[in-house]
């Protein structure tokens, strides 16, 4: 597969906005995301159909799948930001006209719904995407140091970032040793387990494997996580990396259930590749950005993870 990388990031670029799942249950967030984006000197246009309800949704399908056309497909959008993930990305995947995206290769970022987006992109065009902070859940108000230094230097920057260091002396833990290289791919559990058996799933096979999740219970996670055993995706990759799984722990505690930590041992611990957990990637306010489709190490035997190549151009 031949793979795109996007242009960096420029001072005084335009940033593109848009909303392809769910709808920011207060858009002054998304004013004061805009602010802190222009305060740093880029330049923002936000879709038409942003701030549209329908239900669940942002806007319609074809509202949706409209504003993504559009700032791919405007020549001076130099990246695309998204508001909130949420719900709805998925049922845009069989619209989208991936040829526009091949064709206009773009910063495009976001996390947990957007993963839908981000495979499928990455899938059919091999274009290397951001699984990072997005608009009204993290720029609105505050940034994270830690974020704020991994995703600017992730956009911005044709250098490899190299060895990632966790913030705040977090520390990483080894499931499996080992030393491998690849390709990394993934993002949201429950959102990649839906894409499995279909054309907007990627080859797994050698690729290093991201997941985050938040509030599901362990027995919903068991659940996806034989999904992944059961289609060969475990038994094919070179290596994982477990980020954040938020509130994903038995709330009753009249309940019999196994508890997080155990339903991830049962499937990774007998894996032949290196597995590194507490990686501080999901939905956390120190969400450290990963370039997704780019070479990385996973030194799961020294607990490092090392960027191996920039992701922009």
């Amino acid at each position: 597969m031949k793979i795109l990388k996007p242009k960096k990031l420029l001072k005084g670029d335009l940033i593109g906005i848009i909303s392809p799942a769910s709808s920011s249950d207060d858009l002054s967030k998304v004013e004061a995301g805009v602010k802190y984006f222009e305060r740093l000197g880029y330049r923002v246009e936000v879709g038409k159909n942003v701030g549209k309800l329908h239900g669940y949704l942002a806007g319609s399908n074809d509202e949706r799948l409209d504003d993504l056309h559009y700032m791919f497909k405007k020549k001076n959008v130099k990246a695309i930001f998204t508001v909130r993930g949420g719900y709805g990305s998925a049922r845009l995947l069989d619209k989208i006209d991936y040829n526009l995206i091949g064709k206009n290769p773009k910063i495009f970022v976001g996390y947990s719904d957007i993963t839908a987006l981000q495979l499928a992109i990455f899938n059919k065009v091999g274009l290397v995407t951001f699984a990072g902070p997005m608009v009204a859940v993290d720029f609105h108000n505050g940034v994270d140091s830690s974020l704020e230094e991994y995703f600017w230097a992730a956009v911005t920057s044709s250098k490899s970032l190299g060895k990632i260091r966790m913030p705040h002396e977090e520390k990483l833990f080894q499931l499996n040793k080992g030393d491998k290289k690849g390709r990394i791919i993934g993002g949201n559990l429950s959102v990649l387990t839906s894409l499995i058996g279909t054309k907007f799933m990627p080859d797994m096979k050698g690729k290093i494997l991201l997941l985050e999740e938040v509030g599901e219970a362990p027995y919903r996670i068991d659940r996806m996580l034989n999904q992944l055993k059961l289609s060969k995706v475990l038994g094919e990759i070179s290596g994982a990396v477990l980020g954040a799984f938020i509130d994903c722990n038995e709330k009753d505690p009249t309940k019999s259930s196994l508890t997080l930590g155990e339903v991830i041992e049962d499937y990774f611990s007998k894996l032949k590749a290196p597995v590194i957990y507490n990686f501080r990637h999901g939905h956390i306010k120190d969400n450290i950005t990963v370039p997704l489709g780019i070479n990385v190490r996973v030194n799961a035997s020294r607990n490092i993870i090392e960027y191996m190549e920039p992701a922009v151009k």
